[in-house]
């Protein structure tokens, strides 16, 4: 059975300015400001956290389902994911709204003036999961990635009345969201993704210390950037697994996406925790040594042999009967 992913499915338009914002104010103007950059470049990429961890699975051989909501300007993002094994068959289609955008664009001193239109996303929540669950014959895991507020918890809610497992990652949504939504978020839910400020957010807003958090939740994945990743569930001791060493300059968005799927897919073919997690690992570092969420590939040799290099060759031969 395969798993679905639902959540945000966007496309990234990003500029760069070669000069610095801050010297186009003018003292004493700041409440009329009207301002406009010349741009050097412009760069379209695939995005949004739903598509890209599906992007990932898909990579991985998992063909995952796809659960999110675009316009009609999705035709040539679709084709994209179905090359790549992706099931979108049970992405809504929006008859008015176009799909979601994030434009942005950094100045030399890594300045950023950014905009995100939600667009279809916000219809989102009009999405059921029993209808795909039937269609594609039973899920063996939901995630639950950032995506509209009223869709996350539609979906946390129903994965506990229909039984299904679920994935909690509520990522950007934690800076908003008050703690009884996050409660409703994450409660019952087989895994956690978060990274280092995000867990102490998490806990802060619901109250909740990190042995009630694992209380509630089956395995706690936490990124900790270039120290790794640290897992923990109750009544065990932490494991903590490297990042695999970055051999190209890093560009870091997507890296938390592309961990998950790979730490998923290592579930899913049964792996042990300590080795879904080297491979969420090594798939983060693919992700974030190339430009853009979705431009990463994972060729099988040459991810086994870097594998083996991080983890030991015993590693690299469990992992390589599931590799396409």
């Amino acid at each position: 059975m395969p798993v679905a992913v639902t959540g945000s499915i966007a496309t990234d338009h990003l500029m760069t300015f070669p000069g610095r914002f801050t010297e186009q104010f003018v003292e004493g103007q700041l409440e009329n400001v009207s301002l406009s950059f010349l741009v050097d470049d412009l760069v379209q990429h695939r995005g949004g956290a739903g598509a890209n961890i599906a992007y990932g699975l898909g990579l991985l051989g998992l063909a995952p389902v796809l659960v999110g909501a675009v316009g009609s300007d999705f035709a040539e993002y679709e084709a994209w994911l179905r090359r790549h094994g992706v099931d979108t068959k049970s992405v809504h289609w929006s008859e008015i709204k176009h799909t979601a955008r994030f434009v942005c664009t950094t100045d030399a001193a890594n300045n950023q003036i950014a905009s995100f239109y939600s667009g279809a996303m916000s219809e989102a929540g009009q999405i059921e999961l029993g209808p795909i669950e039937a269609r594609v014959g039973g899920l063996d895991l939901v995630v639950i990635a950032p995506n509209d507020p009223t869709a996350m918890v539609r979906h946390t809610q129903e994965c506990r009345d229909r039984g299904f497992p679920f994935a909690a990652d509520p990522s950007q949504q934690l800076a908003w969201a008050d703690g009884e939504m996050i409660r409703g978020l994450v409660a019952g839910a087989e895994l956690l993704f978060t990274n280092e400020y995000e867990s102490a957010l998490l806990m802060q807003k619901t109250g909740w210390t990190a042995d009630q958090v694992l209380e509630r939740v089956g395995t706690w994945v936490t990124t900790r950037a270039a120290e790794g990743i640290v897992v923990r569930r109750a009544g065990e001791e932490p494991l903590s697994v490297i990042a695999v060493p970055e051999t190209k300059p890093v560009e870091p968005t997507g890296g938390g996406d592309a961990l998950r799927a790979g730490f998923i897919a290592g579930r899913m073919w049964g792996l042990g925790l300590e080795r879904a997690t080297q491979l969420g690992s090594a798939v983060a570092t693919a992700a974030v040594e190339v430009v853009g969420t979705q431009e990463y590939d994972l060729p099988r040799e040459s991810f086994l042999e870097r594998f083996a290099d991080a983890f030991g060759a015993d590693a690299a031969d469990e992992v390589a009967p599931h590799l396409t």
